[in-house]
């Protein structure tokens, strides 16, 4: 989806009350992909909706009478879009249909959607809540191999209640946020809802998992050494190599396959960075171990669907975005 940063808010009640259900229809489909409706009244329908949108991620806050979406294969072929939607209820409950069965979320829960498979949404009168849209590639990334799962993720303790607190200070502080900033929370949050999909670490053997949390976080902290290796983590940890490769792929992973993503992850912080507009692509690119510049260019491509140069360049880059006056008010 390619998005343009935007901050806006709309209302049905700017139409009259018989297009009001057309209106709400258009509307979302401009935020999200193509899709079906059915709503149990055309008449005067009641809806309100919040945006916050940068080029990578996307925040709408919703409140609105009953309504159910269908996504159909037919609506799939027509409009592709892989992107994940994580589902946060606040007042009220949706049900969900599926493939794979039938589900309910509610407040205190959230549900990570794909949009590439055909499902139906259903929501009563009053219904309140977040959807934020989420790059495919981040999601993809995190979990490797392992699907995410249909049934809803618990928001009320342990580390479903750290990632609500993101969820709602994201929402309730949108608009005050820069782009860069609003991507990086929102990239803590993936992170977040992706940890918690995984589980307990404590489920893998316990000596492997301890060595690839340890060996992550080492790996975070030197990223920026443009000598770091498999081999020099092993060393600086104590560990051999093959236990540190052992233990990344219970997860699906390599160390290369880390280093990478977290070079990666640093070039574009500095890339996003003012205080690195005079360093060059090339030497950024250089200082993080990246054999070529072409190499490099390549790599961040494939990682974040553009060149260092176009996110330097463009608004992502620059990190600003007009805001509107006030704050979301579709949060909790």
């Amino acid at each position: 989806m390619d998005r343009a940063a935007i901050a806006d808010s709309a209302t049905t009640s700017v139409v009259d009350p018989h297009e009001r259900a057309d209106y709400w229809a258009h509307l979302i489909g401009t935020y999200h992909c193509r899709l079906g409706y059915r709503f149990p009244s055309h008449t005067d329908f009641q809806g309100h909706t919040q945006l916050r949108r940068t080029d990578a991620y996307q925040l709408v806050g919703w409140k609105s009478d009953a309504v159910t979406y269908l996504r159909t294969p037919a609506h799939i072929r027509a409009d592709p879009d892989d992107d994940y939607r994580l589902i946060v209820p606040l007042v009220g409950q949706l049900s969900f249909r599926t493939d794979d069965g039938y589900g309910v979320l509610t407040p205190g829960t959230m549900g990570l959607v794909a949009v590439d498979r055909p499902y139906e949404m259903s929501m009563s009168d009053g219904t309140r809540g977040l959807i934020i849209t989420i790059p495919h590639k981040e999601i993809q990334h995190r979990l490797n191999r392992v699907t995410p799962p249909s049934q809803p993720l618990d928001l009320t303790s342990g580390l479903g209640r750290v990632t609500d607190g993101i969820v709602s200070g994201l929402s309730t502080q949108s608009a005050a946020l820069t782009d860069h900033e609003f991507d990086a929370v929102s990239e803590r949050l993936v992170d977040l809802v992706c940890m918690q999909i995984l589980g307990d670490p404590g489920s893998l053997p316990t000596q492997l998992a301890h060595v690839a949390a340890t060996a992550r976080r080492h790996i975070h902290s030197h990223a920026g050494d443009p000598n770091l290796t498999g081999t020099s983590v092993a060393g600086a940890l104590g560990w051999s190599l093959r236990q540190i490769q052992l233990a990344f792929s219970t997860v699906g992973t390599t160390p290369s396959e880390v280093i990478r993503e977290e070079r990666l992850q640093l070039a574009r912080d500095r890339l996003r960075n003012p205080a690195y507009r005079h360093r060059s692509i090339t030497d950024i690119a250089s200082e993080l171990g990246f054999g070529s510049t072409s190499s490099f260019s390549k790599a961040f491509r494939r990682r974040f669907d553009t060149t260092p140069g176009q996110l330097r360049e463009g608004p992502a880059g620059h990190g600003q975005l007009s805001r509107p006056a006030s704050s979301p008010d579709i949060s909790r």
